[in-house]
């Protein structure tokens, strides 16, 4: 799983929706820790993360930290919006189903 989750990153940095998205169960989600989904399912991914790569085309995140706990992958990652931008840090908790990411929780 830590392994899948590390592609997830690198292909979130390489800003492809559509390979992030591969790594991901059909109905999987993005939301805020123990909060509200903010991306429902494959495509609801895809899109939020399209229309956030269009805004943001030197976004990309660094992991600091990462630990693999049973069906359970935790980065803390620091994300960049732009060159200029502040960073700002996040704990990501990536829950696995098989081989496949089915959640995504930021805590920020």
């Amino acid at each position: 799983m830590l392994a899948i989750a590390q592609q997830m990153i690198a292909h979130y940095n390489a800003q492809d929706a559509d390979a992030y998205v591969a790594l991901m169960t059909a109905d999987a989600c993005e939301a805020g820790y123990r909060g509200d989904v903010v991306r429902a399912g494959q495509q609801g991914t895809r899109d939020g993360l399209t229309k956030m790569f269009a805004e943001f085309p030197e976004n990309r995140a660094e992991v600091l930290w990462e630990r693999e706990l049973g069906n359970h992958v935790v980065f803390h990652e620091r994300v960049w919006r732009s060159a200029a931008a502040e960073p700002f840090d996040v704990v990501a908790i990536y829950s696995f189903e098989g081989d496949k990411c089915s959640r995504v929780e930021f805590v920020r």
